[in-house]
């Protein structure tokens, strides 16, 4: 198997699993430590990623850069790589329209072909590869096509370069047809419906609490709907771990849906119940419906 050397940027809880499944195929994987945190530091540690020190020496060394970060910061890592010649797949969970933006900043066009040299580089833009991730961080020994496993979307020219590259790990790959934006659009469409629920879940629950019926709801839905309790207590321990990431993404999906002529305000709207929850490594739904409909902690 040939060996590629890649770039991570940067390695939070789902790209350091990925970097793993990487480094275990005998890849190399760097990461920039300049400005990250020492949790970063570990994380990337036990990942057996190899500290490139700054992201222009990431961007010298590497043959491919793979991002993967929150939805707002998409641009901006792609920006920072700006005159890297290699392949660069954005794995975020972005709106088809974004990943072209992203597409543009690392000087490949529409097409995912590259830009001539660019003036003062000396080497020419990126070929774009579009990727999303759907599941949670790939874990050793998962079982491949399992509901649980990791599934990395990929479209674009090269899309089935960087899917040979993760043969034989913990991540799926299932190439798209499609330019840039199919892998972004398969992300979207998913998160809609999977975070956007939760949303709304919490949201139906937050409103029979401000009108003073929540325990009349919650009998109905013992009734009517079982499980529907659960789920929103579980929605509302997920909004507190990763609430903060999602608003952006649910601003994505709705730029996504009004890309493609449907109503956006959806997603809009679970944009700002995710944006109202408190961010905390965990909390109950109690506490999160207090922050949504304003109570004090106390009340």
């Amino acid at each position: 198997m040939s060996r590629t050397i890649l770039g991570l940027l940067h390695p939070g809880e789902m790209g350091a699993a990925v970097g793993r499944c990487l480094t275990d195929r005998g890849h190399t994987v760097l990461w920039v430590s300049q400005g990250r945190s020492p949790a970063t530091a570990e994380r990337a540690a036990a990942a057996a990623l190899t500290d490139a020190g700054t992201v222009a020496e990431l961007a010298r060394r590497a043959e491919v850069v793979l991002s993967v970060c929150p939805p707002r910061a998409a641009r901006s890592v792609a920006e920072s790589v700006r005159g890297f010649g290699g392949v660069y797949v954005d794995a975020n969970a972005i709106s088809p329209q974004s990943a072209r933006s992203v597409a543009r900043a690392v000087g490949a066009g529409g097409t995912g072909e590259p830009e001539a040299g660019r003036s003062g580089t000396g080497r020419s833009g990126a070929v774009f590869v579009d990727g999303g991730i759907i599941g949670p961080p790939p874990r050793p020994g998962g079982t491949p096509g399992a509901p649980d496993e990791t599934r990395l979307y990929l479209s674009g020219e090269r899309a089935a370069e960087i899917a040979g590259l993760f043969a034989g790990t913990p991540v799926g790959t299932r190439i798209v047809d499609g330019d840039i934006g199919a892998a972004s659009a398969v992300k979207m469409a998913y998160a809609a419906w999977t975070k956007g629920t939760a949303a709304l879940v919490l949201a139906a629950r937050a409103l029979a609490r401000a009108t003073g019926v929540e325990e009349t709801l919650l009998a109905e839905w013992a009734l009517s709907q079982p499980g529907l309790a659960g789920r929103s207590g579980r929605a509302a321990e997920s909004a507190a771990a990763k609430g903060w990431r999602w608003d952006a993404e649910m601003t994505e999906i709705a730029a996504s849906m009004t890309g493609a002529g449907l109503p956006g305000g959806f997603h809009l709207a679970a944009a700002e119940i995710f944006r109202r929850v408190p961010r905390a490594g965990s909390a109950t739904v109690e506490q999160v419906l207090a922050a949504l409909t304003g109570e004090r902690p106390d009340q």
